[in-house]
């Protein structure tokens, strides 16, 4: 995995501890990502989806020598609790929130450290820069990696997002799968989230839609200025009919009216 510029500080990420003989199988059939394999030390990332196959939640799970580590969105940490907590009925797995209990950073992998006056030492040992929410927020862009809840909604299918890394079609059986073969089958994606790349220094609005022509070829979930770039870096949805570049699109409305949308990474046709 590459790496940032400098080391994220993401002390307070919801995190869930599962502990117990049945912790594998639970998240196993309750996860897109094949958890049952995993050993000490190894760190996966999935999504958590309900009967309909929409996305509840997103998580990085590490697997220790007793318990599994579920590192959420903030936001979601109490609804993906109590998602799992739902399902258990006659296992033994347990599951404990344990936000306050750990500091979080990244430099591209995770690293959770037990004890929130160990991450000062961590960092020091690391020897890099710290970035600030901000640069953060840019890097992140920059890297075309999007977060649940502001680029990954919960009303898009998995197969939307591309982050196929996060989905093994070869686990067996869990909540949301007979959707994901469905439309694995069907191939009936309309659009994908893309790394997108917007002409000029106008931040454009969340939700800034844009054109090719007349017809509206997508909308903007994020996007920030990059000073190293001399652009500004962005996701959004594009348009299945859009994806393989062959057509201008821009913007329309809003602050940056009129820019070009490019597809940083566009799809080969």
């Amino acid at each position: 995995m590459s790496t940032f510029a400098g080391i994220a500080d993401l002390t307070g990420r919801g995190l869930i501890q599962v502990t117990g003989e049945d912790r594998k199988r639970l998240i196993h059939a309750m996860s897109t990502n094949h958890i049952e394999q995993m050993q000490p030390g190894d760190q996966v990332y999935a999504f958590f989806l309900n009967a309909q196959g929409r996305i509840l939640a997103d998580a990085w799970i590490q697997c220790r020598e007793d318990h599994l580590l579920l590192d959420t969105e903030p936001d979601v940490r109490q609804k993906l609790f109590e998602h799992l907590d739902k399902f258990i009925i006659a296992d033994d797995a347990y599951l404990e929130d344990v936000t306050e209990q750990y500091a979080v950073l990244t430099d591209g992998d995770r690293r959770w450290y037990p004890k929130r006056d160990e991450k000062q030492a961590e960092i020091a040992r690391l020897g890099r820069v710290v970035l600030t929410a901000a640069e953060y927020e840019i890097a992140r862009l920059e890297r075309g990696e999007p977060r649940y809840g502001v680029d990954i909604p919960e009303t898009v299918l998995v197969q939307e997002t591309q982050r196929m890394q996060a989905v093994s079609f070869s686990k067996g059986c869990y909540l949301g799968q007979e959707i994901m073969e469905r439309v694995r089958a069907r191939a009936t994606v309309h659009k994908h989230l893309w790394p997108l790349r917007v002409e000029g220094s106008v931040v454009p609005e969340a939700a800034a839609e844009f054109f090719a022509g007349d017809a509206k070829a997508g909308w903007i979930t994020s996007a920030a200025f990059s000073r190293r770039l001399g652009q500004v870096v962005a996701l959004g949805y594009v348009s299945a009919a859009y994806e393989g570049g062959a057509k201008e699109m821009r913007l329309r409305g809003g602050a940056a009216d009129g820019a070009q949308v490019l597809i940083a990474r566009p799809k080969a046709l």
